[in-house]
């Protein structure tokens, strides 16, 4: 993923970052604090980390590649946010050996769940993470984009393995582990204690539109991003974007979330 300050890559992240920004806005109006504490697990070279320390905040960044996290370094030293971005090396599994259990405003898994063994227990561990009141930004690849992707690529017996697959894999030279629906990724989030905020379909056009037309065409890259936006909160599209977004966000003490009874905040 690029920065999704860059314009041209604002095409795979727009919807995520505008989404992330206002979630940020809305913890720093509650807490009464401009600087908030932000986990970012499984954020490599700062992709996102970089932006939202710009925004003012202190970002912890836990990945397993060292590679990663000295671009990171590298990055966030060139944005002169290196005082604000703090990167360790760990994974979802042992988040704690490296991050603060309670400790955060707010947490991003992006690109995570499609890489660990057990998806529950890698969200467990993010909500684990956040303070009281607090929300997750949960981005992970979708199913119906890979079939969809596979079908239109004349690969129909792959994109068939695909919709069967328990894990959404196309075959054995899929380079993805694991997709997801909506529904189960909403059921993930619901079943660790958070209530969701908002869902959207990521990438739902991007993926398929040829690189050389949003490039040539005057205007197709404002009038696609808008298409983006546009398209991302209608459910309808949520079964074939590629990547799918999901906020969730703390309980109030007493409230009761779909999944059961009082959640305490």
């Amino acid at each position: 993923m690029s920065d999704p300050m860059r314009p041209r890559a604002s095409l795979r992240t727009a919807v995520v970052w505008e989404v992330l920004q206002d979630a940020l806005d809305r913890r720093v109006k509650a807490t009464g604090r401009e600087s908030l504490d932000v986990l970012d697990t499984g954020g490599g070279s700062g992709n996102f980390a970089v932006p939202v320390a710009r925004l003012g905040h202190r970002v912890t960044v836990v990945d397993p590649s060292p590679n990663a996290l000295f671009a990171l370094e590298r990055r966030a030293a060139e944005a002169g946010v290196a005082d604000r971005v703090k990167g360790v090396q760990g994974d979802a599994h042992g988040l704690f050996d490296v991050a603060e259990r309670g400790g955060y405003d707010v947490v991003l898994c992006h690109g995570v769940l499609e890489y660990v063994d057990d998806p529950a227990e890698g969200v467990r561990n993010a909500v684990a993470a956040l303070r009281s009141e607090g929300v997750l930004s949960l981005l992970a690849a979708g199913l119906g984009g890979a079939v969809l992707s596979r079908a239109l690529a004349g690969h129909f017996k792959e994109a068939r393995q695909a919709l069967d697959d328990p894990n959404g894999r196309w075959g054995t030279g899929d380079p993805v582990p694991r997709r997801f629906t909506a529904d189960q990724l909403t059921g993930l989030v619901e079943g660790a204690g958070l209530r969701v905020g908002a869902v959207h379909g990521v990438r739902v056009f991007a993926d398929l539109v040829p690189g050389v037309l949003v490039d040539t065409e005057p205007g197709a890259l404002e009038a696609l991003l808008k298409l983006e936006e546009a398209a991302a909160e209608l459910p309808a599209f949520h079964s074939v974007a590629t990547q799918l977004h999901v906020l969730g966000e703390t309980a109030v003490t007493g409230e009761v979330i779909e999944t059961g009874g009082p959640v305490e905040a």
